[in-house]
């Protein structure tokens, strides 16, 4: 069985078998999928006893734990872990069953297809972006609370595929023709992106790459995080945040 969620932001509170009870009758060859904003990796340098200890208490729960990134991630730490292929596609191994589902891969997982295509671009730096070195900057920023944030520390340019990683989404969209059973991504298609936020959220080359993709491929569901509500768009598009939900298992195969 195979379940999805949206952003966690290393709070992985709603994963307790008082909240998510189905658990108890899970194994490691089910799944649960977070929609980016994972942030399980995160600190600066390296992983801090925090992280460890809930990364290895998501480890050790019955179930399997899958998630692609959003822009709240540390992504130099996040692409230095080891390389795997799993189920037809790349990921990085975080732990034997937490797994990173990298951008532009496409999984075999329960006889479905998914692809997975990670990253956004942050809402919350509207004062800008500074540097480690920028120590009075930072100082005055976070006095007044401004909505900033620091490159290489808390924001990543990564937090946008690079060329290389879009051509591979497409590459592999190309083998199976189009024609997937589930897309998950952190952010959503120009279009759709249009219709939760009323002009709030403005496009960029990732929706645009998005959107691209929602009209060339034949899929049954696309599942997305990142605006930090649930709602259901229409028929194919969900967007999560706090809920866990089940795949619907009708293929389109």
């Amino acid at each position: 069985m195979i379940y999805i969620t949206g952003d966690t932001h290393s709070d992985f509170q709603r994963f307790t078998e008082e909240k998510f009870p189905i658990q108890t009758e899970m194994t490691k060859n089910d799944y649960v999928i977070i929609c980016g904003d994972f942030g399980g990796v995160w600190t600066f340098e390296e992983e801090s006893s925090r992280e460890k200890g809930a990364l290895d208490w998501l480890n050790n729960k019955n179930f399997t734990t899958l998630f692609i990134d959003g822009n709240h991630e540390n992504y130099t730490r996040l692409y230095n872990y080891p390389v795997e292929e799993w189920h037809d596609g790349k990921v990085h191994k975080i732990r034997d069953s937490v797994f990173h589902l990298m951008r532009g891969e496409i999984f075999n997982i329960d006889n479905k297809k998914i692809f997975a295509f990670g990253g956004a671009r942050s809402h919350d730096i509207q004062e800008g972006i500074l540097n480690l070195d920028e120590e009075e900057k930072i100082y005055e920023y976070r006095k007044r609370g401004a909505y900033f944030r620091i490159r290489d520390f808390s924001w990543w340019d990564l937090e946008l595929p690079t060329n290389q990683e879009m051509e591979n989404g497409i590459k592999n969209l190309e083998k199976v023709n189009y024609k997937v059973d589930y897309i998950i991504s952190h952010c959503c298609p120009t279009n759709i992106q249009a219709l939760l936020g009323v002009g709030t959220y403005k496009k960029d080359y990732l929706t645009d790459y998005l959107q691209e993709i929602s009209e060339k491929c034949k899929f049954k569901k696309w599942y997305f995080g990142h605006y930090h509500d649930y709602r259901q768009v229409n028929e194919q598009f969900t967007l999560l945040y706090e809920d866990i939900v089940p795949l619907e298992y009708e293929s389109i195969f």
